[in-house]
């Protein structure tokens, strides 16, 4: 089924949205579930791996800042990256330095977006992550 041009997918997979502002994760999971993927929205890393959720996740966009947070998305992907969850993790932020995207994919990133979100690319990449 296609939508806009893009792929549906037809198995649901589930993908965690981990962001501290609520409006990103209502976004997100309706976008994402528009294109039959099932989100799970987390205001914070430590709600996420305090959850079930990394076992569950077939990927993982997370914020890198969080405000009044311990653990920002760079902690969040240190520690996916750390274990043995080969998990694609898509940092998100709306505070980009000019070295960000290069950064953060050397530290195994599977994607970098700048805020506002560029949709089409985001569900274009989940797609390529997860066939």
């Amino acid at each position: 089924m296609a939508f806009d041009g893009l792929t549906v997918n037809s198995s649901v997979r589930m993908i965690a949205v981990i962001d501290d502002d609520h409006r990103v994760r209502e976004s997100l999971h309706n976008l994402l579930a528009s294109y039959g993927y099932r989100a799970e929205t987390y205001s914070s890393a430590e709600l996420f791996l305090a959850s079930d959720g990394l076992a569950q996740s077939n990927c993982i966009i997370a914020d890198v800042e969080m405000r009044h947070r311990e653990m920002t998305g760079l902690d969040l992907l240190k520690h996916v990256r750390g274990t043995h969850h080969e998990i694609p993790v898509i940092i998100i932020t709306g505070r980009p330095s000019p070295k960000s995207e290069a950064f953060y994919l050397g530290k195994g990133a599977s994607g970098f977006f700048r805020k506002p979100l560029d949709d089409q690319a985001l569900v274009t990449l989940i797609d390529h992550l997860l066939s």
